[in-house]
């Protein structure tokens, strides 16, 4: 069964996952694809509204609970407006960020129940999973001293919760070999996205 055409980039803060959306996109571009980029949470104006509350906010403390919530919210109207309307027009989606997300920041790093967060997030996307996910993978120094600008909510969360990052993705990487590929993100930006295009092509060979 030919996968979906809907590629999602992830990874923790100081990957360089937001700056691979743009060379993929154009890459799938130049072979003839339409293609659709959005970012989770956000890319709707529901959706950005969310995202200022769970990311900029610093005076409101959100349970964690209630802030996987608010992310199931954001991808379902993500979902409904952009990326479901994409791929039935035949086109190619391409997403920073996705529901893997919230089960590493929330689940495996924040402490709630992965299996719940799958479970309420097939829900809120009505199932609708993505062909390849490719986390973006680094050292947590490399990761720290990448982000050089005012961290976000989640950014500010400190070693330890970072460190349960990476650990969560492998650990997903592992258990999902068929969806998820880890990328090595330590190379300079030009060679992370030729591995990202390799990966690609071995997911979907009729863009070779």
């Amino acid at each position: 069964m030919t996968p979906p055409r809907f590629i999602v980039l992830d990874g923790m803060d100081g990957a360089g996952k937001s700056s691979q959306v743009g060379p993929l996109t154009e890459w799938l571009a130049s072979r003839g694809q339409h293609v659709t980029t959005c970012r989770d949470p956000g890319s709707t104006p529901v959706g950005d509204a969310i995202r200022a509350i769970l990311l900029d906010r610093h005076d409101l403390q959100l349970a964690p609970t209630a802030e996987m919530l608010l992310y199931m919210a954001a991808r379902a109207q993500l979902v409904a407006e952009v990326v479901a309307p994409a791929l039935d027009r035949g086109g190619w989606v391409v997403s920073d960020r996705y529901l893997l997300s919230n089960v590493v920041y929330q689940g495996h790093a924040g402490g709630l129940d992965p299996a719940a967060i799958r479970a309420v997030g097939g829900v809120a996307t009505g199932g609708l999973m993505p062909g390849l996910v490719l986390v973006l993978d680094i050292d947590l120094e490399t990761a720290a001293r990448r982000l050089d600008r005012p961290l976000d909510k989640l950014e500010n969360r400190g070693d330890g919760f970072r460190a349960r990052l990476r650990d969560g993705y492998l650990r997903e990487a592992a258990a999902a070999p068929d969806m998820i590929t880890m990328i090595d993100a330590s190379a300079e930006r030009d060679e992370v996205a030729t591995r990202i295009r390799r990966a690609v092509v071995e997911r979907y060979p009729e863009l070779a």
